[in-house]
């Protein structure tokens, strides 16, 4: 296993990558930003070389214009090399996560996914992170919605209705990527998406093929009561990408609001739960056992820490999860 971080990959507008960021991106977390400037995604490289980290992914946040020009462009595609070459680094996997039933913006996200997976090919990537997505109520829906529990009957009956589109929308997408020399496309285990615990990815995987794999993140299965390395142990080989990122449960909000707790993660007010820097939901422990678990099933391949703690700056938080973890690792 390598140790990765999750980057935003520049943006694009008109044609050309963002090189001057607005003014009203000031103090927003970096994976929210509208747009990252070249200059923005080249210091996040420079921090994943300073945390020691052996490998990178690229994320796009929905957005393709970056997928396509790249793909595009085969200039673009030499420099992009080279600048993660030049500080000792490899692309591990180029994330499209996006939500590609979604009612309103769901062809832009298949565009993101295809072309996505059409540029891992071409950079000799051999894994694309997404996620499964879920569907809208009808035709005239403009909103996703998502039934995560099994009544009243006309919700089980929409969740089924998403269940009948989805295994085509990723059988296309799984041949896609086989025409392109991609291996795995890894969807999240999230909530929000028809993916979201063990036996909804393997009811997808069942109906797709063993082109989809999970990507195990940790954060959104302790918030669900789930337990990350039973997770691993269940999927097995199955498991293609990991995240690692913490969630903080506070038990005594738990107790009185559950999990399902729909109040702010703006870091403002109480919370049952929150996604935190690596160990500061979760001791060592806790993670040395997930270790152990991707160790027993073979799983060799990049550990992307991910920052969404909404307390500290992302280069405090990466830094902070890096030096958590290393130790643990090495311990292998």
């Amino acid at each position: 296993m390598r140790l990765g971080l999750l980057i935003r990959l520049f943006t694009v507008s008109n044609g050309n990558i963002d090189e001057q960021a607005p003014s009203e991106s000031d103090g927003i977390l970096s994976w929210e930003r509208p747009i990252v400037t070249r200059t923005q995604f080249e210091e996040s490289l420079d921090l994943a070389a300073e945390i020691g980290a052996e490998v990178v992914e690229f994320a796009q946040s929905g957005r393709p214009d970056a997928a396509e020009l790249l793909v595009e462009d085969a200039t673009l595609r030499a420099e992009l090399s080279a600048m993660v070459a030049d500080r000792g680094l490899e692309i591990a996997v180029l994330n499209a996560a996006s939500m590609p039933m979604h009612p309103r913006v769901g062809g832009r996200s298949r565009r993101l996914i295809r072309r996505t997976i059409e540029l891992a090919g071409l950079m000799g990537v051999p894994t694309v992170s997404s996620m499964s997505g879920i569907g809208g109520d009808g035709s005239s829906a403009k909103a996703v919605n998502w039934v995560g529990y099994p009544w009243p009957a006309e919700s089980v009956a929409l969740r089924e209705r998403h269940w009948e589109v989805a295994p085509a929308i990723w059988r296309d997408l799984a041949n896609h990527a086989a025409n392109h020399g991609v291996e795995r496309i890894a969807l999240e285990v999230h909530p929000m998406n028809l993916v979201y615990n063990v036996p909804t990815f393997q009811r997808l995987r069942e109906a797709v093929g063993p082109t989809i794999h999970a990507l195990i993140d940790p954060s959104h299965l302790f918030w669900q009561g789930m337990d990350p390395a039973a997770v691993v142990r269940a999927l097995g080989q199955a498991v293609g990408h990991v995240h690692l990122k913490d969630t903080r449960i506070d038990e005594n909000e738990v107790a009185i609001a559950g999990v399902l707790d729909g109040r702010t993660m703006e870091g403002k007010g109480p919370r049952a739960w929150a996604y935190r820097t690596l160990g500061r939901g979760h001791d060592a422990a806790t993670w040395t056992t997930l270790l152990n678990a991707l160790r027993e099933t073979d799983y060799d391949g990049a550990l992307s820490l991910e920052h969404e703690d909404q307390h500290q700056t992302y280069a405090a938080g990466v830094r902070e999860a890096a030096a958590f973890v290393r130790p643990i690792l090495e311990q292998g």
